[in-house]
């Protein structure tokens, strides 16, 4: 599918921020005062400019409110009313600590839950849909909620947790890259079963001679050696190169990492996220491309 600039910047910094903000709101002597706002200011400036930046994907922006009706059946519906309640709820909770110097742990937890439970809706917008095998898998929510369950923890200055995450990251991200690979092929979606003609059906020529919605959002594909490529990038500033800061910081018990160190730690992991969703997007086999002739190679791979 097409990377679109807007979701991914959505995507990666948002879940930065409500992972900073679980973290937060567990912690059992968070911040206070001025030091409580800036934490707080950070986490608002990441969830809430990454909620923003996806309505500039938006065709009729107008229109944004009407998804909140359909809470019912539409995972993007769930994920605005999470984001509302966690956003409400921290709000209150951080003006308690950074006004009243007031710790409000039920409402923390609370809202702690609520962060999650924005990542997690996020995360099953794509999950959900049958028609991207790369994504329908298990492994999507439980990449999405560790990533950004990570990323808080360096934001929140948490080395041991942060450790732990980023190797456990690093891990499902190789999983879902490999899972994903096999899926469209396991799915067994193409042009027979589409049309259920029996023989080898194969297009007498593409549908279109130009350009459509279906054919810039949803038939894009990436080279393999470029994937390949970036890949190895992805994982090792998203994984490999902030896990090996927060070990030398623990082996060498906080002497060896200073502020800039951390800073260096977080941009790298948070830059990786973004090389990790651009190729989440790009790589992903929308079910439709058969129909323009893309996805055949990985189809006859069944």
């Amino acid at each position: 599918m097409h990377p679109a600039p807007s979701v991914i910047i959505f995507s990666s910094l948002s879940g930065a921020g409500f992972g900073l903000l679980v973290f937060l709101g567990l912690m059992p002597d968070p911040p206070r005062g001025w030091v409580a706002f800036v934490f707080f200011a950070l986490a608002y400036a990441l969830a809430v400019g990454g909620l923003l930046s996806a309505t500039f994907h938006l065709k009729n922006k107008k229109n944004a409110w009407k998804a909140y009706r359909e809470w019912r059946s539409s995972w993007l519906s769930r994920e605005m009313w999470a984001a509302i309640a966690a956003l409400l709820v921290m709000a209150a909770y951080a003006a308690a600590l950074v006004f009243l110097d007031l710790h409000l742990a039920p409402l923390g937890w609370i809202g702690a839950l609520l962060s999650l439970a924005v990542v997690f809706t996020t995360s099953m917008i794509y999950a959900q849909l049958r028609t991207v095998p790369r994504w329908n898998q298990r492994a999507t929510p439980a990449l999405f909620l560790t990533a950004a369950l990570a990323g808080g923890a360096l934001l929140a200055g948490r080395p041991v947790l942060s450790l732990i995450l980023l190797v456990a990251l690093g891990i499902l991200q190789a999983v879902h890259w490999t899972r994903g690979d096999r899926r469209f092929a396991e799915v067994g979606s193409t042009l027979n079963t589409a049309t259920r003609l029996p023989g080898m059906v194969r297009q007498f020529e593409r549908p279109q001679t130009g350009e459509n919605y279906l054919t810039r959002e949803m038939v894009y594909q990436v080279g393999r050696k470029h994937a390949a490529t970036l890949r190895v990038i992805a994982i090792a500033l998203m994984a490999v190169i902030p896990a090996i800061l927060m070990a030398l910081y623990l082996v060498t018990d906080g002497a060896g990492l200073h502020h800039a160190m951390a800073g260096v730690a977080v941009l790298s992991h948070l830059i990786g996220v973004l090389v990790s969703r651009w190729l989440f997007f790009a790589e992903a086999e929308h079910v439709v491309g058969l129909y323009y002739g893309a996805h055949a190679g990985v189809a006859r791979a069944a």
